[in-house]
């Protein structure tokens, strides 16, 4: 038997099929050899071999042109560590000291410790070049063994990672920039709706003591005041919508998702449109469910999304039309609240453009005011309740305006929202103590507002103060049984003055109820943490208002104790 039939052919030799003949086998050595040489001559990627001590042995055109390097000034001579970041190959010992439970020197062991254990490993370096520049790599190592598996060196196959790492910290820079355009978008909205916010307090507040006043307003003061309040109210309205949809957008406006009875909140929906219905001349329909029916919402908004819709279909249908609200079961898990209107209709190409911000689908010179982002809130507010929102129209017929919502397990406890349009406190009995209270407020108009509220109760008596380092003395010489504070003011801010009165023995157990135009949820909570008893955003609602003051003195009676209530001198 021949040499040649004793043992196989190189693995670089085999050839497949049937063609085992001189020819087949010289073919398949210069397809092999052709391979082999575009590899080691490829300009795309660095092929590096050393031995097993880690001196280079092979250096290829691509390490040649990555490094600047000639393969005669390297092989025999330097090892692949000494032309890495010496910082990061000692970064790298250190960590796979760590890793591995095991000393790693610097060095050429750190690149090739795991590969010598039989560990895939594929590291991330800064390679230096011959002239003192530097560029990342993605190197992968692996150990190279003989045919008795005793180990003669390794292979380092290294690709420039330049391009990847410059569009990585572009990508990273853009979206460091579009986090600060949206922080400083949010913070501008917060601040615009602050400075719109503070004048609107003193043109609602004062327009509601005017039409409550004594003598009562004539029916021309009447209209007067109600076309004051009706546009002031649409304007906190507007200011409202312009806010939310900047917290959407960036992201922080928080939801509260919880089991929400439907009956509950279409019957409150319907409470809240009907008048407006009857002032138009539309008739109103809403279904009934047979079975209760709870879903996963954050119910607040869950009523600011449909009341929406039904404001939308009242406002743009026909005369002597009407508005149907429907619930049908979508599937097991959704059910579907459907606003029927009888209205104009909307064109394809409207329908298309419905959900786009201050889109009005050419309403702009129309008799009905608005903006156009109240369905894009209500839009992105079904979103993130987990629900879907859409609408069909036939121009001439109408538009249905649909909501799905998911189904969920029937609460424990469901309670409905508490009446918040409660009335206004009596005046009190005769011999009843006079409560003083102390607001902190800047704004001259402001502050005469709220004098003006407190001057209707009879039990109560109201000392103002322009700034926080007066308010803060007036507060430790004629110890107010509640504080209303402002919190944008100046110098000293609110929550600045809190923290004061707060760490102040003989303050500390008053209870500060904020009186601000900060009106984000960032806010509101914010100064709910810092410990405000309260937080009341303007414009103020005086019944709201009065709501608040006799809760804060409920809770002053008892932190102070019975003995303490007197009537201040």
């Amino acid at each position: 038997m021949s040499e040649s039939e004793k043992s196989p052919a190189p693995a670089s030799l085999r050839v497949t099929g049937n063609d085992t003949t001189e020819a087949g086998l010289r073919n398949a050595l210069l397809k092999a050899g052709a391979l082999q040489n575009a590899i080691l001559t490829s300009a795309n990627f660095s092929i590096i071999a050393t031995d097993e001590t880690g001196i280079i042995q092979l250096f290829n055109v691509g390490a040649e042109r990555m490094l600047g390097f000639r393969a005669d000034e390297v092989v025999n001579r330097t090892s692949p560590s000494d032309m890495h970041d010496p910082e990061e190959v000692r970064a790298r010992a250190l960590a796979l000291s760590v890793e591995l439970d095991t000393l790693i020197t610097p060095g050429f062991e750190a690149l090739a410790f795991k590969a010598s254990r039989g560990i895939e490993d594929i590291y991330e370096l800064t390679y230096i070049c011959k002239d003192g520049s530097s560029f990342p790599a993605i190197v992968s190592i692996t150990a190279l063994r003989d045919d008795y598996g005793d180990l003669i060196g390794y292979l380092l196959i290294g690709t420039d990672n330049s391009v990847r790492k410059r569009v990585e910290l572009q990508l990273n820079d853009a979206v460091a920039a579009a986090e600060k355009a949206n922080r400083a978008k949010t913070d501008f909205i917060s601040s615009m709706s602050h400075e719109l916010r503070t004048p609107l307090n003193a043109i609602l507040g004062f327009a509601q003591l005017v039409e409550t006043g004594t003598p009562a307003p004539t029916p021309t003061q009447q209209r007067s005041i109600d076309q004051i309040l009706k546009a002031g109210w649409y304007l906190l309205e507007l200011i409202n919508e312009i806010l939310d949809l900047a917290l959407i957008e960036s992201g922080k406006l928080t939801l509260s998702n919880e089991s929400v009875s439907l009956t509950e909140v279409l019957l409150e929906c319907r409470a809240m449109v009907e008048s407006q219905a009857q002032q138009r001349g539309i008739g109103m329909v809403f279904a009934t469910l047979g079975v209760p029916r709870f879903v996963k919402a954050d119910r607040t908004r869950l009523k600011q999304v449909l009341i929406n819709l039904l404001f939308n279909a009242i406002k743009y249908n026909q005369p002597g039309g009407h508005v149907t609200v429907e619930c049908t079961l979508n599937s097991p898990r959704f059910i579907r609240v459907s606003v029927r209107d009888t209205g104009p209709g909307l064109t394809p190409v409207q329908v298309a453009q419905l959900f786009q911000p201050f889109n009005r689908l050419g309403q702009e010179s129309g008799s009905e005011e608005g903006t156009g982002i109240g369905l894009v809130v209500t839009q992105r507010l079904v979103k993130l309740m987990g629900g879907e929102i859409g609408v069909q129209s036939t121009p001439g017929v109408g538009s249905v305006f649909w909501v799905d919502m998911q189904l969920t397990d029937t609460p424990k406890l469901a309670q409905p929202d508490a009446n918040t349009h409660d009335a206004p406190p009596p005046d009190a009995h005769a011999g009843t103590p006079v409560h003083t209270l102390l607001y902190i407020e800047d704004n001259p108009a402001n502050l005469e507002l709220v004098e003006q509220i407190v001057a209707r109760r009879t039990d109560m008596r109201l000392l103002g103060a322009a700034d926080a380092s007066l308010g803060i003395e007036f507060a430790r010489v004629y110890q107010p049984e509640v504080i209303l504070m402002d919190i944008n003011l100046p110098g000293i801010s609110g929550i600045e003055a809190l923290k004061i009165l707060r760490a102040d023995p003989t303050t500390a157990h008053i209870p500060i109820v904020a009186l601000s135009a900060n009106a984000v949820p960032r806010d509101i909570q914010k100064g709910l943490d810092a410990g405000f008893f309260n937080y009341i955003t303007k414009p103020i609602k005086v019944n709201q208002l009065m709501a608040a003051l006799d809760a804060a003195l409920e809770f002053s009676k008892t932190a102070r104790g019975p003995t303490a209530q007197k009537e201040p001198a």
